[in-house]
């Protein structure tokens, strides 16, 4: 993955900047209420029945040719045989070039499933326990937070306040996108606050919790998570393209990401921001072609016994960030997708430049890698993000028919 020299930075306008990052980081953490999961919208319903790929390539036309639509988005659809490849649009507004499955990008919260991975292998392992405490595997951490458990980091129960949403951290971001935080210390922004709840009360998406479980990965192997990442998880995979970085680049070639908020002038954040300041919780780089090999093997439990599969699986009341298609359920370190066409786990994310979801079959077979080059969640575009719903849950049902 070689990475080019380093470009001067292009200075934002602040009234740009607020749009790019200080939005991101206040729109991960999301209090969800015991209903959550509704369906992908009437669009969804209107849709009903099979979808085939024309329908699917005019609908990704569409969406990104609508004033303020991403500027590119490439989905791979893997039905055990082979791999369709739908694209619209540009990975580069410079050059025009199309987008490509060996394109890096921001993968951003989907790189939350991949610290579930890790979790999960040192659980069937032995070095972890479900119900481990942060007070006993991470005992410098507040004590107020020592009852969460591992198991509530995973499905987002454990009432961790948000990092990314304090005041602090949000300041050191907004007056320097590339600032390099030390990635270890990021929940110290947070350690003088008390749990937002009762460790397991409830549903809150927080970005503090997967800072925490790559800490306690770490501390009862001793190995930093960057390892932990390319030896259970990169390797057994074959994830040859994937990394977290520290730094703000990505390897060539790039999808660019762009935030168009002025649609006549989409400006390029692939680079903006620092991945040190999200890690764990959305740091990492990969491209579709890898993400398809990693949830084809993540949701399917290759990685870990079937009894854990079991644990994993054990569904409650909780969306992604963004919200993926049809109606969302949470487990340990993945969601669960019920579309009107079936069922798909996986996971979606949302950084400055892109929108991310990936899903499959829960026997792996099957597979949806959808990469959007705009950040679009309900915070910025509540009805595009209803109408991106509608196009992925299409895209599910295109999937699912193929097996059938």
């Amino acid at each position: 993955m070689p990475l080019r020299p380093t470009r001067p930075f292009r200075a934002v306008p602040r009234r740009r900047l607020g749009s790019v990052f200080v939005v991101a980081a206040a729109s991960v953490a999301v209090l969800v209420p015991a209903a959550t999961g509704t369906a992908a919208g009437s669009g969804a319903r209107a849709g009903a029945g099979p979808v085939d790929d024309r329908t699917l390539q005019s609908q990704i036309d569409r969406f990104v040719s609508e004033p303020g639509g991403p500027p590119a988005i490439i989905a791979l659809l893997r039905d055990g045989k082979r791999t369709r490849v739908l694209r619209a649009g540009v990975a580069d507004l410079t050059t025009g070039r199309p987008p490509r499955a060996q394109d890096h990008m921001r993968i951003a919260s989907t790189a939350k499933a991949f610290s579930g991975a890790v979790a999960l292998y040192l659980v069937d392992r032995g070095a972890l326990d479900l119900d481990d405490t942060l007070r006993k595997r991470l005992p410098q951490l507040p004590a107020a937070w020592g009852k969460v458990t591992l198991r509530q980091l995973l499905n987002h129960t454990s009432g961790l306040p948000d990092y990314s949403q304090a005041p602090g951290f949000v300041a050191v971001v907004s007056a320097d996108p590339r600032h390099q935080f030390d990635s270890r210390r990021l929940l110290d922004y947070v350690a003088d606050e008390p749990l937002l709840f009762p460790p397991g009360s409830r549903y809150a998406y927080s970005n503090s919790d997967n800072i925490a479980v790559a800490l306690m990965a770490e501390a009862v192997t001793g190995t930093p998570y960057e390892q932990l990442l390319r030896r259970l998880v990169y390797r057994p995979l074959e994830l040859r393209d994937t990394s977290l970085p520290q730094g703000y680049r990505i390897p060539e070639p790039y999808l660019h990401g762009y935030d168009v908020s002025d649609p006549a002038a989409p400006l390029d954040v692939s680079e903006l921001v620092s991945a040190s300041g999200a890690w764990a919780s959305g740091g990492i780089i990969s491209t579709p072609a890898d993400m398809t090999r990693f949830i084809r093997g993540y949701a399917s439990g290759a990685l870990y016994d079937k009894g854990l599969l079991r644990e994993q699986r054990q569904w409650i009341a909780g969306a992604s960030e963004p919200a993926g298609p049809g109606r969302n359920a949470v487990g340990l370190g993945i969601f669960r997708y019920t579309t009107r066409c079936g069922v798909v786990l996986g996971h979606t994310g949302n950084f400055p430049g892109y929108t991310q979801l990936v899903a499959a079959t829960p026997d792996g077979r099957r597979s949806l890698t959808f990469s959007v080059t705009s950040q679009i969640n309900r915070t910025t575009d509540p009805a595009r993000l209803e109408r991106l719903r509608v196009i992925e849950e299409n895209f599910v049902c295109a999937l699912l028919r193929d097996g059938r």
